[in-house]
């Protein structure tokens, strides 16, 4: 993966909306979702999620797979660990990082 296409998927996340398809479709796994299960998850309308799908497409961030009449979005979990490849890449200048574990969860 090169600059420009991180650049690309970076700019499509920046939104909250998109960000939150693709934070569901990355939860739905490879079963993926169709476009009203999408819509009634989050709230948005048809119109709106039709844009945020096809920004995410263009960004290499999701697939979509025609089943019968239904569409099947999925996130593209190559290209999210390819974008995250990039991220991380030469990370600490080639020394080990220091690993943190998450607080614990009070709520939980």
């Amino acid at each position: 993966m090169d600059e420009k296409d991180v650049i690309r998927a970076l700019a499509a996340l920046a939104q909250q909306s998109r960000l939150q398809i693709f934070r569901q479709l990355v939860v739905a796994g490879p079963d993926g979702m169709t476009p009203t299960r999408l819509s009634e998850a989050l709230g948005l309308p048809g119109t709106a999620l039709s844009f945020h799908l096809k920004e995410l497409t263009h960004a290499n961030l999701i697939t979509q797979e025609r089943d019968g009449r239904n569409l099947i979005y999925r996130a593209d979990f190559a290209s999210m660990n390819s974008v995250l490849a990039y991220l991380t890449a030469h990370c600490c200048e080639g020394t080990a990082c220091e690993v943190t574990t998450p607080a614990a969860c009070t709520a939980c």
